[in-house]
C-alpha cells in the first residue's frame, strides 16, 4: 500500500515541475470543410492549437498520476464526479450502464438503487454520484473486475470507442473545445471553434487549486504518439472526419518543418 505521506510528498513535487500556464504557442485556423462557405454568414471556422495537438500528453492513470486531490492519486481526475453536458448526455451513458453488472462495476448496487446516478451539485447542477469521495463509476484499486471508470471498461470489452460511453466532460479531457462569434470588419460574422488544451484555466478559479494537473506536466508528456494521432476518434468527433483531415496535415507539417516545431510544448520531452 502506497504511503499517503510519500504520495503527498510526491505530488509536491510534481506540481513544482509543471511548466508555466503562458509560453508561446502554435495556432492554426481554416474553415470548415463540411460547412458553409467561409465568406457566408455564419460560416466555422477552425482555431487549433499545434502546440497542444502535437505534444506527447498522454493519460496515466494508474501509472504514475497524482491525482488531483491530495490523498486521492488512485481517483485521478474523478474524484469530483462528472457533470452532465445535457439531457441527452445523461440519458445516454444511462442507456450504457444499464449493461454494466456486479462483476464490471464496483458500486452496482448503489447506481441501480433508489438513489440512481445522479445527484446536484452544490450550485444544484446534475451530475455523476459520488460515493466514498469519487464518481460512482470508478472502481477502486483491488476491485476484482479492475481498476478504473467501469464505463471506459465496458467500451473496449466491446469493442467500442470510450466516448460512445463515457460522460461528454470525461472523454473530451484533456481537449477544450469552445465557441466565439467572430465580428468581421464588413459587418459578417463567423463562429470560432477552438480545439485546444484544457488546463488549470479550464477549470475555472479552482483550477489553480488541484493538487496536480496533467497537461503540464512532464510526467505525462511521454506518450508514443501525439496527441492528435492518439485523440483520433475523439477529435473526429469533436471536429467531424473532414476538418479532422485538414488538422492531421497542418499537424505533420507543423512536426516536418526542417528547424523542429514552432513552439513546441514546454513539457515534452526535450527533442536533443
Amino acid at each position: 500500500m502506497t504511503d499517503p505521506k510519500a504520495a503527498r510528498r510526491a505530488a509536491k513535487q510534481a506540481r513544482k515541475r509543471e511548466v508555466p500556464l503562458d509560453f508561446p504557442r502554435a495556432w492554426a485556423e481554416f474553415a470548415d470543410p463540411a460547412g458553409p462557405d467561409p465568406g457566408e454568414e455564419e460560416a466555422q471556422v477552425f482555431r487549433v492549437d499545434l502546440t497542444w495537438l502535437t505534444s506527447r500528453w498522454t493519460c496515466v492513470f494508474g501509472r504514475g498520476c497524482h491525482g488531483i486531490r491530495p490523498g486521492r492519486a488512485a481517483d485521478g481526475c474523478c474524484t469530483l464526479g462528472a457533470h452532465w453536458s445535457d439531457e441527452e448526455d445523461e440519458q445516454r451513458v444511462l442507456g450504457h450502464a444499464a449493461r454494466l453488472t456486479p462483476e464490471t462495476w464496483q458500486f452496482h448496487k448503489q447506481g441501480t438503487g433508489p438513489k440512481g446516478i445522479t445527484e446536484p451539485d452544490d450550485d444544484g447542477e446534475p451530475r455523476t454520484r459520488r460515493i466514498d469521495g469519487a464518481c460512482i463509476f470508478l472502481n477502486r484499486p483491488g476491485f476484482p473486475g479492475g481498476e478504473g471508470c467501469a464505463l471506459h471498461t465496458l467500451a473496449l470489452s466491446e469493442g467500442r470507442e470510450p466516448l460512445e460511453t463515457k460522460p461528454d466532460v470525461c472523454w473530451q479531457l484533456p481537449i477544450r473545445r469552445t465557441y466565439d462569434w467572430i465580428d468581421r470588419p464588413d459587418e459578417t460574422r463567423y463562429l470560432q471553434v477552438t480545439i485546444g488544451e484544457y488546463d488549470r484555466r479550464g477549470w475555472g478559479p479552482g483550477g489553480h487549486d488541484l493538487q496536480w494537473w496533467c497537461t503540464g506536466s512532464p510526467d505525462a508528456h511521454i506518450g508514443a504518439e501525439p496527441v492528435y494521432v492518439s485523440y483520433r476518434a475523439e477529435l473526429v468527433e469533436l471536429m467531424g472526419p473532414q476538418a479532422y483531415a485538414v488538422l492531421v496535415d497542418l499537424c505533420e507539417r507543423h512536426l516536418s518543418a526542417p528547424s523542429g516545431p514552432v513552439a513546441p510544448h514546454p513539457a515534452d520531452p526535450d527533442p536533443a
